[in-house]
C-alpha cells in the first residue's frame, strides 16, 4: 500500500486534497487566552469511562489539583484548570449533544493562576509507572480522538512495538497547532519521546511532518538529541496522511490487517502535540488543566493559536476573539473530522484541536441539494482504505449495515470524510457509514455472547 511521493516525498495510495486554509494561523505563535468567569470541566473528555469527581460543590481548589479520579482502567484523571470554587456538579452540554457530568468551577479574579505540582515521574522510571503517571495527568490523544494514552501505550504480552511514530503531519484543513508545538515546544517533544521508547520499547522514534512544515521539521531536525534514537520524515502534502494507517503505509511500508491494530505492524502512533504534553507534564507530576487550539475561520475576527483553559465555554471563546454577525456553523475540530457544535454552551475539552467558525454564506456551501449516485467512482478512486463508498452507501440507504460490516469491510471506516469530499452528487456519505456503524455496533451488543 506504500507509494512514492510528489519528489520523492513518502506518501500513501489514494486520498484527496482539500484547501489547507492554513495561511493566517501558521505563522502565529501560541497566545495565552485568560478565563472565562465560569468553567465547566465535563468528567467525559476520553473514550472509556467518565471520570469520577473527589470534590465536593463548595469546595475551594488550585489549578491543577485533581478534580475527578479514573473510574477503572480506560479512564482518566481530570484536574482543575484555574484556582477557584466548585460552585456545582451537574449535567453539562457535550460535543456528542448529550448531557454529560461536568464540573463548575468559577475562578478567582485576584489568584496568581499558578499550577500545582504532584509527584514527578522521570523519564528512567519503570514502563509501569509511566503508564499510571500518564493516567493520573489525565492524557488523551490531542489529535482529536481523545483516546486515553496510558491505554494504548499498554502492549499485550505477545505484541511487539519496534517503531515509535509521531503524527505532525496535521492533515486537517485550518488546524495549526501541532505545527505550533513542534516550534515552540520542541524540548518537551523531545522529552515526551523518552517517556514513550521507555514504555514501548521500540528501538526508535520518527517524528512525521508534511511538506507544508518545513520549518518545523527543520527546527526539529536541529534540535536532535545525540542520545535519541529519533528522526524527522518529510511526507507529501495529503489529507488523510495524519491517519494511523496512512503514516504506518508512508513510513514503514506496512500494512495493517483489516480490523487490526497499529500494534499489528509492529508500530504505535502517538500525536506530537500528546507527546509534548506528556514531556511537559510528567516531570512536574502535573495534570492536563489547558490544551493548544487553532480559532480561525472566515467568521473569527482575532484567529490564532491559544493556549485555552479545559472547560472554556465556547461561547466565552467567540465573544474574545471577536466574530462576524452572521456566524452559521461552528466547527470543533477541522471541516474534514470535526464536528459541527450543537450549541454554543458546549465547553472545550481535552479532544478538542480547534474552533473553526463560518458564515452563513460559507456555511449554505455545505448544505448542497443531494442528488442521486451516477456511478462516477471518483468516492472509490479517493478511500485511503481501498473501500467501495458507493456500494456502501446504496446498502446504507436500504438499511442493510449487516452486508456492509460482513461483506464490505464498513468498520474499516475511519471516517475521514475523503469520499464525501469528492462526491458531485453531494451524498452524504460520512453520515451514512456513522449511522451503520452504530446499528452495527447496537447489535452486536445485544447479540448473546
Amino acid at each position: 500500500m506504500r507509494a512514492g511521493g510528489l519528489l520523492g516525498l513518502k506518501t500513501f495510495r489514494h486520498g484527496v486534497h482539500p484547501p489547507e486554509a492554513k495561511d493566517e494561523t501558521r505563522d502565529l505563535p501560541i497566545r495565552r487566552f485568560p478565563f472565562a468567569p465560569l468553567l465547566v470541566v465535563p468528567l467525559v473528555q476520553h473514550l472509556g469511562r467518565p471520570s469520577l469527581p473527589v470534590v465536593r460543590e463548595g469546595e475551594e481548589v488550585l489549578r491543577g489539583q485533581p478534580i475527578a479520579r479514573p473510574d477503572g482502567f480506560v479512564s482518566v484523571a481530570m484536574h482543575a484548570p484555574a484556582t477557584g470554587v466548585v460552585r456545582r456538579i451537574a449535567l453539562t452540554p457535550s460535543i456528542s449533544g448529550r448531557m454529560v457530568p461536568g464540573v463548575y468551577l468559577e475562578p478567582r479574579p485576584g489568584s496568581t493562576q499558578e499550577v500545582m505540582d504532584g509527584t514527578p515521574c522521570p523519564p528512567d522510571a519503570s514502563p509501569e509507572e509511566i503508564v499510571t503517571a500518564i493516567q493520573e495527568a489525565g492524557v488523551v490523544g490531542l489529535g482529536g480522538a481523545a483516546f486515553p494514552t496510558h491505554v494504548k501505550l499498554a502492549i499485550p504480552e505477545d505484541r511487539r512495538c519496534d517503531t515509535l511514530l509521531l503524527n505532525g503531519a496535521e492533515c486537517e484543513p485550518y488546524l495549526t497547532t501541532d505545527h505550533r508545538v513542534m516550534l515552540e515546544q520542541r524540548d518537551d517533544v523531545f522529552t515526551g519521546i523518552r517517556y514513550l521508547l521507555r514504555v514501548t520499547g521500540a528501538e526508535r522514534a520518527i517524528v512525521a511532518v508534511e511538506a507544508n512544515k518545513r520549518d518545523a521539521a527543520e527546527h526539529l531536525e536541529k534540535g536532535l538529541p545525540a542520545d535519541l534514537p529519533v528522526s524527522v520524515e518529510v511526507l507529501r502534502v495529503k489529507y488523510p496522511q495524519g491517519a494511523e494507517k496512512m503514516l504506518i503505509s508512508a513510513l514503514l511500508g506496512r500494512e495493517v490487517p483489516s480490523g487490526g491494530l497499529p500494534l499489528d505492524a509492529g508500530a504505535l502512533c502517538v500525536n506530537v502535540a500528546t507527546a509534548a504534553e506528556i514531556g511537559r507534564l510528567l516531570p512536574h507530576g502535573r495534570g492536563i488543566q489547558e490544551r493548544v487550539i487553532t480559532v480561525t475561520g472566515p467568521a473569527v475576527r482575532d484567529r490564532g493559536n491559544y493556549r485555552i483553559p479545559i472547560g472554556t465555554p465556547l461561547r466565552f471563546l467567540l465573544d474574545h476573539v471577536g466574530t462576524a454577525d452572521d456566524v452559521g456553523r461552528v466547527f470543533l475540530g477541522g471541516p474534514m473530522m470535526g464536528a459541527a457544535a450543537p450549541s454554543l454552551d458546549v465547553p472545550i475539552t481535552k479532544g478538542t484541536s480547534g474552533v473553526v467558525a463560518f458564515t452563513d454564506a460559507e456555511a449554505e456551501r455545505t448544505h448542497r441539494h443531494v442528488y442521486p449516485c451516477i456511478r462516477c467512482g471518483y468516492c472509490v478512486d479517493a478511500c485511503p482504505m481501498f473501500l467501495n463508498p458507493q456500494q456502501l452507501g446504496q446498502l446504507a440507504a436500504g438499511q442493510e449495515y449487516g452486508a456492509m460490516a460482513d461483506e464490505h469491510h464498513l468498520m474499516d471506516c475511519f471516517e475521514c470524510g475523503s469520499c464525501s469530499f469528492v462526491c458531485p452528487s453531494h451524498i452524504p456519505l460520512v453520515q451514512r457509514f456513522r449511522v451503520a456503524k452504530a446499528a452495527v455496533r447496537k447489535a452486536a451488543a445485544k447479540a448473546p455472547a
